[in-house]
């Protein structure tokens, strides 16, 4: 297993999620939920900040998680470390969060890790499981699934143009072998795509690869599950971050804050009963992007889009 000083982890918007969630943590026993915990950079700031604060970590990751305990081992009992998907947020936290932070996608150390099987710039076995002690692996779905679903989720995942090209190639050649090695996708994808497309955009297999990992690991349907849930489980005054990096996250986490953000009445209402008024306040106008010294750190921080609320009024 990598140290983490090994790891290469730079944490995304550092400065901007301490800022954002810092005033919510300012008080005795204080509780940040961080639903994606990851090599825990951002917990790490916070806990440095906010010294009344207690974090629950959860990840489903188990290498990861152990890397995480590793850099917090200096915050001793101020710590609770829980291997979970995110979508088990309020049965792992029953007692409301002040402050709950996600960081979405996949780590640094898991593209990191040849053998995981996430990037496209490594040749290893189709995994791409964050939890790969449990589920289907790439390899198993694109072996098995029809080209009509394979295309569905290369279209709707990745936002891939050519798909229905895509899918047919790999049912094409998953007929004279299995697949198993990324290195092979990765060729099959740029032969799909035409030459005039593939001269821009970077390495024509990334919105396939990035289809993949969300199917096999389900994330959003798990990020549907556990947005209201997070927004229920935040206590007043309490504080939510989300650190999206495509646009099915981030239009998902708008609609839910945006949601939240509006009184519960029709447009025309002449006057908004207390108990119909907006729940959250947005804190963050649209979604945030890195600068430019930052992506120039940390390519990472390039498709980042960060968007916050406070919770003004008790959950019903």
């Amino acid at each position: 297993m990598p140290k983490v000083a090994d790891a290469g982890h730079l944490p995304v918007l550092v400065e901007r999620v301490v800022g954002l969630l810092a005033p919510a943590l300012d008080h005795p026993n204080a509780v940040l939920v961080d639903a994606t915990l990851g090599l825990a950079g951002h917990t790490a700031a916070l806990l440095d900040r906010c010294p009344q604060a207690r974090v629950v970590g959860l990840d489903r990751d188990p290498m990861v998680l152990g890397l995480a305990r590793e850099r917090l081992t200096r915050f001793g009992d101020r710590v609770r470390l829980v291997h979970a998907v995110y979508d088990s947020i309020t049965e792992v936290v029953s007692d409301g969060a002040d402050a709950v932070l996600f960081d979405l996608g996949v780590s640094s150390v898991q593209l990191d890790r040849a053998d995981r099987g996430f990037s496209y710039a490594h040749d290893a076995p189709l995994d791409m499981r964050m939890d790969p002690s449990t589920g289907r692996t790439a390899a198993d779905l694109l072996n098995t699934a029809d080209q009509r679903e394979l295309a569905r989720i290369l279209r709707t995942y990745g936002e891939e143009r050519f798909a229905a090209r895509i899918a047919s190639s790999v049912v094409r050649a998953r007929a004279e072998q299995p697949f198993s090695s990324s290195a092979r996708l990765v060729d099959l994808v740029r032969d799909a795509i035409p030459a005039a497309t593939r001269r821009t955009g970077g390495n024509p297999a990334k919105r396939t690869f990035q289809a993949l990992r969300i199917a096999v690991n389900d994330e959003l349907t798990a990020l549907s599950l556990a947005l209201p849930a997070a927004l229920d489980l935040t206590l007043l005054h309490g504080r939510v971050v989300v650190l999206a990096y495509h646009s099915l996250e981030d239009r998902m986490v708008k609609r839910a804050f945006a949601s939240g953000a509006r009184a519960d009445v029709p447009d025309d209402f002449p006057v908004v009963p207390t108990s119909r008024q907006p729940q959250l306040r947005l804190l963050t106008r649209g979604a945030e992007r890195a600068g430019e010294d930052e992506v120039a750190a940390n390519p990472r921080a390039r498709s980042v889009r960060l968007r916050a609320v406070e919770r003004i009024r008790e959950a019903a």
